[in-house]
């Protein structure tokens, strides 16, 4: 029976969870793969829970010096320290396995060309979707398909103050406290609900979905922040639910990389994804649409991805890399739509004065806006919101049009745009 020694950096919640699966389904896994997962060294800032003191490495060097060591499983995040630990661990041949998306979207061509050089493995399953088997469907289920859309909910933190919203009411502030309270957002949770967090995974997702790396910095990125109560209520007037969603679409050689709050249908598959839960819903030239959803965060679904990756390391002949150009620069065929096309819901606060009706249709006819549906609250009140959802339109023609809406001398303001995707 073939034995792996391991190399485990980090005991936080997803480090916890990886040893204690280890340990869990070590006798199962020698069973059904032949492969014994030996934890030999453990190196963390805190010690969470106890571990024998024999694996307790001292330091980094520990760890890298150990020949028998073949496996390094990274899971302190961020960029620094991870960055230099985990090129030093493919300099010295040792295969990676790691779940830190931030560190992959942003220097994912050095790490892989520093796993070629060095004939080592590199692996990130856990890095989108938790325990969703997202990457290695689209790299060892999909070959045969040219994937030409992906929408997705891959922010637990996001879906979850969205779902509270929704069925329980209350404002964004309010919820988002109790999130944090929970344990479901971090006391400062820019990352995930300024949707950065879900565009790193996208960068990732896209890359290997659309055979191109898709760079986190031509990803557009908007969060959740200004979702307000009265959007959950219109929105589920109009038939619609409202999500932070990563959108990935490619025609030709062109990509549209996008992250942002976005109303789907009832009916749509997303629309029923609650809670914390990811799902990502893609659609494929052979396969058609396909979804994958179940739980994309916490210790026990994002070690389930990270030991698989592990397992998978040891029991492949040579090592798999994706075979796109894996640059910092972007490829010199590709372009990325930053004017992609999409129906709009416009919530405006207007006076409510003869004309301000007739005004703003004016200025959306002249950007070539179509209107298809307008709603009108509140009448009799001073000030009254006007809701309008256009027929589709191109990003930069419904920005225009809002940036001259706003100089109508009757209204309040533009209180949001939210994108609409029906298909």
């Amino acid at each position: 029976m073939k034995t792996a020694h391991i190399g485990l950096l980090g005991l936080g919640t997803v480090g916890s969870g990886v040893y204690k699966t280890i340990m869990a389904e070590k006798a199962n896994i020698e069973h059904k793969e032949k492969l014994s997962l030996n934890i030999k060294k453990v190196l963390a800032l805190e010690y969470t829970f106890d571990i024998p003191e024999e694996q307790k490495a001292a330091g980094y060097d520990e760890i890298i010096g150990d020949k028998e060591i073949s496996i390094v499983i990274e899971l302190i995040g961020g960029i620094n320290p991870a960055k230099d630990f985990i090129l030093r661990a493919l300099s010295a041949g040792k295969t990676v396995v790691t779940a830190n998306k931030e560190l992959m979207a942003r220097h994912w061509p050095e790490l892989n060309a520093e796993a070629v050089k060095n004939n080592a493995g590199l692996y990130f399953e856990a890095s989108v979707g938790g325990g969703i088997p997202i990457l290695r469907t689209i790299m060892d289920s999909l070959q045969a398909n040219s994937i030409n859309s992906i929408l997705g909910i891959i922010n637990g933190t996001t879906n979850f103050i969205l779902t509270k919203m929704t069925e329980e009411g209350g404002s964004y502030t309010d919820v988002l406290k109790e999130a944090q309270a929970r344990g479901y957002a971090e006391a400062n949770p820019k990352n995930d609900v300024e949707g950065f967090d879900a565009a790193y995974k996208l960068s990732i997702l896209a890359s290997l979905a659309f055979h191109a790396r898709v760079p986190f910095e031509f990803i557009y990125t908007e969060g959740i922040a200004k979702i307000a109560s009265e959007d959950i209520l219109y929105a589920r007037e109009l038939g619609y639910v409202i999500k932070l969603l990563a959108i990935g679409k490619k025609n030709g050689h062109t990509i549209e990389a996008r992250v942002h709050p976005t109303m789907i249908p009832f009916n749509h598959p997303l629309a029923n994804v609650r809670g914390s839960f990811n799902a990502i819903f893609l659609n494929g030239s052979a396969v058609g649409d396909l979804m994958l959803y179940g739980r994309g965060a916490g210790d026990m679904p994002t070690a389930s991805a990270v030991v698989s990756d592990v397992i998978n390391a040891c029991l492949l002949r040579e090592h798999k890399y994706p075979s796109f150009k894996n640059e910092y620069e972007v490829a010199k065929e590709l372009s990325f739509n930053n004017n992609w096309e999409s129906e709009y819901f416009v919530r405006i606060v207007t006076e409510d004065k003869p004309g301000v009706l007739a005004a703003i249709a004016g200025i959306f006819a002249k950007y070539n806006v179509s209107i298809a549906t307008v709603i009108q609250k509140g009448r009799g009140d001073k000030n009254v919101p006007l809701i309008f959802v256009t027929h589709k339109a191109n990003e930069i023609s419904i920005k225009q049009a809002i940036a001259d809406i706003n100089y109508i001398p009757q209204v309040i303001g533009v209180s949001n745009m939210i994108r609409v995707e029906n298909s």
